[in-house]
């Protein structure tokens, strides 16, 4: 028998009071995720950002700004989709999240899956990516390939970010984008 699904807004607060890291002393706030609740599409990045700190949600600075643009892409907007992080408070000087920080944040994203219920997780990255798919094997190697883990569609992606700083990834993801938006519109038989 399966477990009832938490409200989003329960699990909101567990993120808020959460102190099981370090990263909690050194937060403005935490960073739950935003989005449609019921969305066909969950969108999963690493970690939040001085900017997302600052206001509380995913994908505010240049890689959400970015992030919407690539979305387009794919015939989606923000509001279509529910955007999260695998860590809910910000590394120090934004560096990579620490396999302990994600091993103690992990049943976030995970009761944030169940109660969302997505067909499709496109995962920004390397550390959403390893994470989502349980594997060693690299987003360079991954990126636009559609994938599986359990029920999930999963369609790992570079992070935008590094598109910022590295053009061809940019043109990577633009098609990535477009290969999303034509494997949402593909009849389910076709998908497989």
């Amino acid at each position: 028998m399966s477990r009832p699904q938490i409200p989003l807004e329960q699990i909101r607060a567990q993120v808020q009071a959460c102190k099981k890291c370090p990263l909690a002393d050194g937060r403005t706030q935490t960073v739950f995720g935003v989005g449609d609740p019921q969305a066909r599409v969950l969108i999963v990045g690493e970690a939040p950002g001085k900017n997302e700190d600052l206001q509380g949600e995913p994908f505010v600075g240049a890689a959400g700004k970015y992030l919407n643009e690539l979305l387009s892409y794919a015939g989606l907007k923000r509001e279509d989709v529910f955007i999260a992080n695998v860590l809910k408070c910000r590394p120090p000087g934004n560096r990579d999240p620490r396999p302990e920080e994600i091993q103690l944040c992990a049943d976030y994203l995970r009761e944030q899956t169940r109660t969302i219920d997505p067909e499709w997780i496109v995962t920004l990255g390397n550390f959403a990516t390893k994470f989502i798919l349980r594997t060693d094997v690299g987003i360079t190697r991954l990126h636009g390939t559609l994938q599986q883990a359990g029920r999930f569609k999963v369609f790992p992606v570079f992070h935008p970010a590094a598109a910022l700083y590295d053009g061809k990834k940019r043109e990577a993801l633009t098609n990535d984008f477009v290969i999303l938006g034509q494997l949402l519109q593909a009849p389910k038989q076709e998908q497989q």
